[in-house]
């Protein structure tokens, strides 16, 4: 006997195919408004749809698993492994301004990124800048190779269990915190920066 999916005035007479159509259609538009954030490792992400450079800025509040984590506050503190294993302390840079880049190796926006970020670190030199590129449960095996493929001479830290850019509030990446000398927050950029843009963060992190 042959199925009939629609009947004279064009409406489905089965109407659990019908539900269902509802329910793919549903999880299809979900997946292409939040494919970034429903999934911790989106590989098949073609390089080519990779939004242009610019992002968010000047988020105001960050949530984070011990509250809202505000613009103006003092940075928390935090310890991580650099590639050889050695401890390094948010504090071992007060005094100078900071970006802490939490990133990934398999996030195509990053890669975008880092050259950018390379950019402005050669460029503030004299600041003292120093730039924290925070990977997110990955390892030096693969963060290594990374680094030394793109030339990349600021520092990496290794967040092997995601913890640091949780209570930051790093849900999506990149996102960048801007914590000036005297170890306050004064931005957060959520999206791939342009080295313009973080000549102009700089500019009002003092």
């Amino acid at each position: 006997m042959k199925k009939t999916f629609a009947g004279k005035n064009g409406r489905f007479s089965h109407p659990i195919l019908f539900v269902a159509g509802l329910i793919l259609l549903g999880v299809a538009g979900a997946i292409l408004l939040f494919g970034g954030t429903l999934f911790s490792k989106p590989q098949d992400v073609a390089f080519e749809q990779i939004p242009e450079l610019g992002g968010e800025t000047a988020v105001v509040q960050l949530p984070t698993g011990g509250g809202l984590l505000a613009v103006g506050d003092v940075a928390p503190a935090f310890t991580l492994n650099d590639l050889d294993g050695n401890s390094v302390n948010l504090s071992d840079y007060a005094g100078r301004p900071v970006v802490l880049n939490f990133w990934a190796t398999w996030c195509p926006p990053c890669r975008v990124e880092m050259p950018e970020l390379q950019k402005a670190f050669e460029t503030h030199q004299s600041d003292k800048l120093a730039i924290l590129a925070i990977d997110q449960a990955e390892t030096s095996t693969e963060v290594a190779p990374f680094f030394a493929e793109l030339g990349l001479t600021f520092t990496p830290l290794l967040d092997s269990e995601g913890i640091v850019g949780q209570f930051y509030g790093a849900s999506n990446l990149p996102t960048s915190v801007f914590i000036s000398p005297e170890g306050q927050i004064t931005a957060v950029h959520r999206g791939a920066l342009t080295a313009e843009q973080v000549d102009g963060y700089l500019e009002n992190n003092q």
